[in-house]
């Protein structure tokens, strides 16, 4: 009995001190997230020229009109551009031109708002978010459906705005059929569509990498407000708000101040998009972080502890590693936890992670299976 409880003891410390060899360098882009890549060099040489003398604040600048004239032509439609901070904010600030008092955001309990906000959009917005399980993190109609008992009653919050993160958190996507569902059964039912775009441009890229493809599931789908994101596709800082329904924005510039979302120095956010529409780098940089992670994928599909059984439709994996190989990994070259409980983690792949990186990577993963 001493003797199995000296070998397991033994195997349990050697699981524990597993190490990648010292000869394998760490990938110098990690696989942690998108939000750990850097400024696309366009983006910077942007900035640095928006840098160059002086210009009107608030938005009163011509960077921040050609990039408002450059989203109307992107959609194909005059539209209002509204440039905020970040992520977190322009979520609030889009939700906050869409609801009244009493009135409830629909969502999946999945979406950004519901768990990567620190509930910012209940404690600002004081609206009830009304988060629905997802297997997939996507809605359909019938979840919408599901609520019409709440309408027309006094004693329960109206539902007023449906928000849909495309892609998900979980690597899915809407089609734009599956879009343009939600958005009929939701306007059927007095109801707005708000896409938190946080990965835009992976979606446009992984559902036809054009212009078209992008309006298919967006402005032709009938959404009506649309946070477009591009820190997690090489821009420094800063998302745009965008208002496909423009009637929604009448109250947007003074929501914006009291959101705390206006920049003073506004063109340095605008000049950053000026730059990632041009030529439709926004698409391009999504192409390659979705093929970055299809390359990945194709590398390692065929290990079984990993427990992968498709393709990632944009640039997130979500493996199974047994804890002391995930351990002596991530501290070899990090990425995040994704569900303790079943040993889940995710590698996800930014704009500039290439072949070289991904080759070290997967050297450090073989030589820790053996």
């Amino acid at each position: 009995m001493f003797g199995q409880i000296a070998s397991i003891t033994a195997h349990t410390e050697w699981m524990t001190a597993r190490v990648v060899p010292s000869h394998l360098v760490a990938p110098t882009r990690l696989l942690s997230s998108d939000n750990a890549s850097g400024t696309h060099p366009l983006v910077m040489e942007a900035l640095n020229q928006a840098n160059s003398g002086h210009a009107l604040a608030y938005g009163n600048d011509r960077y921040t009109q050609d990039a408002e004239a450059a989203f109307s032509d992107l959609f194909g439609k005059d539209v209002v551009t509204r440039f905020a901070f970040g992520g977190t904010g322009a979520n609030v600030m889009a939700l906050a031109n869409m609801l009244q008092p009493a009135e409830a955001v629909v969502c999946t309990s999945w979406s950004h708002i519901a768990v990567d906000e620190a509930g910012a959009p209940e404690r600002f917005l004081g609206a009830k978010l009304i988060d629905i399980p997802s297997v997939d993190a996507k809605l359909r109609p019938s979840d919408l459906h599901s609520l019409e008992h709440l309408f027309g009653s006094e004693h329960h919050v109206q539902p007023r705005v449906v928000s849909i993160t495309q892609a998900t958190e979980l690597g899915t996507l809407y089609t734009a059929k599956e879009v343009k569902d939600l958005c009929t059964a939701a306007h059927e039912m007095n109801m707005l569509v708000h896409m938190d775009g946080a990965r835009i441009c992976n979606a446009t890229a992984a559902l036809g990498a054009t212009r078209e493809a992008l309006r298919s599931f967006t402005i032709d789908a009938g959404v009506d407000v649309l946070t477009f994101g591009g820190t997690k596709t090489g821009v420094m800082f800063g998302e745009a708000v965008i208002f496909f329904n423009t009637d929604l924005a009448k109250r947007s510039l003074y929501i914006r101040k009291q959101s705390t979302q206006l920049y003073s120095k506004m063109r340095f956010i605008s000049c950053q998009y000026l730059a990632f529409l041009k030529n439709d780098l926004f698409i391009e940089l999504g192409v390659a972080s979705n093929s970055a992670a299809k390359s990945l994928y194709a590398e390692v599909q065929n290990i079984e502890m990993l427990q992968l059984t498709a393709t990632p439709a944009v640039n997130s994996i979500y493996p199974v590693l047994e804890p002391s190989v995930s351990k002596a990994l991530q501290d070899w070259s990090f990425f995040w936890d994704w569900d303790e409980a079943t040993h889940q983690v995710r590698w996800m792949t930014a704009w500039d992670v290439d072949h070289s990186d991904i080759a070290l990577f997967v050297a450090g993963l073989k030589s820790l299976l053996g």
